[in-house]
């Protein structure tokens, strides 16, 4: 009761900052501020206010999402918190619903976002769509199947050389693989290639490996390392934040350099990419020790917008009855496929919109669907025929926390 929530102006917005950063226990400091105060300008921003003093603040980046056989404007969804003080009191359902107003005013149909508390934004509307992996491979126990050998050359280079020679390699596979996010020069540079000491949280700086084999780069990491000891031995940890590879040959040589860097016993992996062929290169996959994440989660803001957009598998069509209660303007009947968009014709599925972002992006069918009890298949046929439309060479893959 009594909360304004809105836009804020130049000046609200530090302070909307800041509430958020007490919503997860942590400051705003002056380099953060400096950073996303160009991230997040204050239209992309929405702000409650109890009385004039901010409580709470979501943002949501531009990025345009990789979609199969598209490049689609996305709302990258962050920095959703509310002050303990104001809990349970409608913001964060305020907050979904002027960020889904914004982005249709935006023309992005998609949202994103990795969500702190998984249970959260179902609710909302979003579904899981990108799921990954999370690894914490053992040295001592890793080596390759059938080894030719190392080739290539690896070297360090500083920030501004990685800048140079990183971001070519990402855009060559950002542009082909669902999940992905596009990358400005100050997200490079301020996000991704940045190294405040307070993100480190005692491990080291950033290391910038570039890998390159017959003339060009055909693989980079970004990494750090925790120094550990025991009893005398060494027991670090290396730290990977983002790893890409261009080929079989350059994917080996990226994890050979990775889990041979001396004096460490585990590589630590946030987020591995699920079609990632080390599992069938190694010979002691357990020894990998991979553990599946949610990562990106996906929410369709205009399921018309979303279906034309992206491309699909030969087939028949297949019409959607999609229910959609915090965006009604997306219930109904769309087709998928041939002439994809609103539809009169008959439904063959009946769906969610959660449900429906779950399986846009490939990372699931609609056989995955109906397993879980999530879909309702209202003509013979119609799973099989959506699951084929729906398929994607490889599944999505988001290696962009934001």
């Amino acid at each position: 009761m009594g909360i304004d929530i809105r836009h804020p102006s130049e000046q609200e917005l530090r302070e909307a900052m800041q509430a958020a950063s007490v919503a997860f226990g942590s400051s705003l400091e002056d380099e953060e501020w400096q950073r996303e105060s160009v991230t997040l300008p204050t239209d992309r921003a929405v702000v409650a206010f109890d009385d004039g003093r901010a409580v709470g603040l979501a943002g949501a980046y531009p990025f345009e999402l990789t979609v199969p056989g598209a490049q689609l404007p996305c709302s990258g969804v962050t920095w959703v918190g509310v002050m303990p003080t104001h809990r349970r009191r409608g913001i964060l359902r305020g907050f979904m619903e002027q960020q889904f107003a914004d982005a249709r005013e935006w023309g992005e149909p998609v949202a994103a976002l990795w969500a702190s508390e998984a249970s959260i934004y179902g609710r909302f509307g979003y579904g899981p769509a990108a799921p990954g992996a999370r690894m914490k491979g053992r040295r001592d126990r890793f080596s390759f199947r059938d080894d030719p050998g190392p080739v290539g050359t690896w070297r360090l280079v500083d920030a501004e050389e990685a800048f140079r020679l990183f971001p070519p390699v990402y855009d060559r596979l950002r542009l082909e693989r669902p999940g992905m996010l596009s990358r400005s020069e100050h997200w490079w540079r301020a996000h991704k290639l940045a190294d405040p000491e307070s993100w480190r949280r005692g491990n080291s700086q950033k290391f910038y490996a570039s890998f390159e084999l017959d003339g060009e780069v055909a693989a980079y990491s970004i990494y750090r390392v925790k120094e550990e000891w025991e009893d005398g031995f060494p027991k670090g940890i290396v730290r990977p934040l983002e790893s890409f590879a261009t080929s079989p040959a350059s994917e080996r040589e990226l994890w050979r350099y990775l889990f041979g860097i001396d004096l460490m016993t585990t590589v630590d992996v946030h987020a591995v990419d699920p079609a990632s062929p080390l599992f069938l290169m190694v010979r002691d996959p357990r020894a990998l020790r991979l553990s599946r994440i949610d990562a990106l989660w996906l929410r369709l803001v205009d399921v018309d917008a979303a279906l034309r957009a992206r491309t699909y598998e030969d087939g028949e069509p297949v019409v959607f009855e999609v229910t959609d209660e915090v965006c009604p303007w997306n219930a109904g009947r769309h087709r998928a496929g041939a002439d994809a968009g609103r539809t009169e014709d008959a439904a063959d599925i009946e769906l969610g919109v959660a449900d429906l972002a779950t399986v846009y992006l490939g990372g699931f069918s609609f056989h995955d669907l109906a397993r879980a009890d999530r879909v309702r298949e209202l003509s013979p046929g119609a799973l099989d025929r959506a699951t084929e439309l729906f398929r994607t060479p490889l599944p999505p893959f988001c290696p962009e926390v934001f």
